[in-house]
């Protein structure tokens, strides 16, 4: 058995932790860390029988990983109150927007940039507040940043000059050249607030969302990350809502999305 079906394996609870060997080990850790997955298979075996090197690793992934999660509810507070009293309205996307949800593949996920979705109506204007608040273009680059206003699905990254934390603004979740073009006036028209006050894409377009960067775009790297995400989120939805699978369906159909 390979060490990624070893890994899908541990995370899927089909394989004990106690059966490995130590070589079976190296391999399992050397994929999980290369698909991002490290963290959230410290989590999923947290109370499993581990050797002791093997645990110590896995408390320190969950310790790291709770920090970057705070880190980046913090960053994601820190553009609430730069876009919100201007009444400018963005919904998290991704990582973020997991942890802010409290979602069950937020456990171990490893957050890197801030993702947010603005309307493109309001595009400019939240351009505008990020730079005055402390933002700063990651690349200071005329080609870069006609290509990212001219066919991509984003802002060009900006990067806070004082946290040293990025973020990607997106005004729709693929690239404007993509042959799929979905509903972004949708997506953030029918948002959903989170405990916390936050909006994030409502479960059916979140579940859109993970496909569409999984399938449609073509790069499969951290493909295994994806898949965990999207196997996850599908199953947390599908057991709060019994007709959940339909509304999937209906929204895939909206974006384009149901043939990808």
């Amino acid at each position: 058995m390979s060490a990624v079906e070893t890994l899908v394996d541990l995370l899927a609870g089909r394989r004990d932790a106690a059966t490995l060997a130590p070589r079976e080990w190296d391999g399992v850790i050397s994929v999980a860390r290369a698909e991002a997955l490290l963290a959230t298979l410290a989590h999923q075996l947290e109370d499993a029988a581990l050797p002791p090197s093997v645990a110590a690793l896995f408390a320190d992934q969950r310790a790291a990983a709770a920090v970057a999660q705070a880190q980046a509810l913090w960053e994601a507070e820190m553009a609430r109150r730069s876009l919100d009293p201007a009444g400018v309205e963005f919904v998290l996307l991704k990582g973020t927007a997991y942890a802010a949800a409290g979602l069950a593949c937020a456990a171990g996920r490893q957050i890197g940039d801030l993702d947010i979705l603005v309307p493109w109506h309001d595009l400019g204007r939240a351009e505008n507040l990020a730079l005055v608040d402390g933002w700063e273009w990651l690349k200071q680059d005329d080609y870069d940043d006609a290509y990212y206003r001219d066919h991509m699905h984003e802002l060009p990254p900006l990067i806070h000059k004082e946290r040293d934390r990025m973020i990607d603004v997106h005004h729709t979740i693929l690239p404007r050249t993509h042959r799929i073009t979905p509903d972004a006036l949708a997506l953030v028209s029918d948002a959903v607030r989170t405990p916390g006050g936050f909006r994030v894409l409502n479960p059916a377009d979140m579940l859109c969302h993970c496909a569409a960067h999984l399938i449609a775009d073509g790069d499969l790297q951290g493909g295994l990350r994806n898949l965990w995400d999207f196997h996850v989120l599908a199953n947390e939805f599908a057991a709060a809502d019994a007709g959940f699978w339909g509304r999937l369906d209906e929204r895939a159909a909206m974006h384009g999305l149901e043939k990808t």
